[in-house]
């Protein structure tokens, strides 16, 4: 009984002082703070000046164009027109090349290209020094020159042959020019619109004629010079 007692005894006293001793290294060997790691200060980036905006350009005044060389012009159109009884292919064949205009206008000499090739745009003949400004398959366009010394009128003539059926053609010839250039009275005036007018007529009656298989009449004499103001 008192062996049993004493065991007990021994035992209880190494269970209290296992108890302390792991309670000691408990608080002897507590773990450590964590260390934290260290962190790279972060970089920052350099201040960029904003661009300066080059400064506008000043507003500029359109220059004024020159003034008109004629600064009241009065252009007129004088148009004229004739049926001819034969297909179009067949009218613009027979009188449709660019120097046939001496022609069915019965023009004293001959026609000859000055520079060009006959029927191309920008080519000039030797009638008026003309210059052929445009074309299609059945008309022609064409200007004259400035002239030295002189105001440009600027005449231009358009010939074109349309279909009105298989076998009949319409002719059509329009004149513009400045009729303001021309000296005189309106009298005057008028006089030269229809002086052009008989005469671009008649060569497109003799346009008819031509197609048609016929023969020209004579042309007109030339009309006679003007006299000269008697002077007293």
């Amino acid at each position: 009984m008192i062996h049993t007692r004493t065991l007990g005894a021994l035992l209880l006293s190494t269970m209290l002082s296992g108890c302390l001793i792991v309670h000691e290294r408990e608080v002897v060997e507590a773990p450590a703070a964590p260390v934290m790691a260290s962190v790279a200060p972060v970089a920052t980036p350099p201040v960029v000046a904003a661009p300066v905006a080059a400064p506008a350009p000043p507003a500029t005044t359109p220059a004024t164009p020159p003034p008109l060389q004629v600064a009241n012009p009065n252009y007129v159109t004088i148009p004229m027109e004739i049926t001819i009884n034969k297909p179009v292919k067949d009218v613009w064949a027979r009188i449709g090349k660019y120097c046939d205009i001496t022609e069915w206008l019965q023009l004293p000499g001959t026609c000859t290209m000055i520079s060009g090739k006959e029927g191309e745009v920008g080519s000039v003949r030797s009638v008026g020094a003309e210059i052929l400004v445009a074309k299609t398959e059945y008309s022609y366009a064409y200007t004259q020159p400035v002239r030295e010394g002189r105001l440009y009128n600027l005449y231009h003539g358009n010939l074109e042959a349309r279909a009105i059926d298989a076998k009949t053609t319409k002719i059509l010839y329009t004149l513009v020019y400045d009729l303001s250039l021309v000296a005189g009275d309106d009298a005057a005036k008028t006089a030269d619109v229809e002086r052009r007018r008989t005469n671009f007529m008649r060569g497109m009656n003799n346009m008819k004629i031509l197609c048609e298989g016929g023969t020209l009449p004579p042309p007109p004499a030339p009309a006679a010079p003007t006299p000269p103001p008697v002077r007293n």
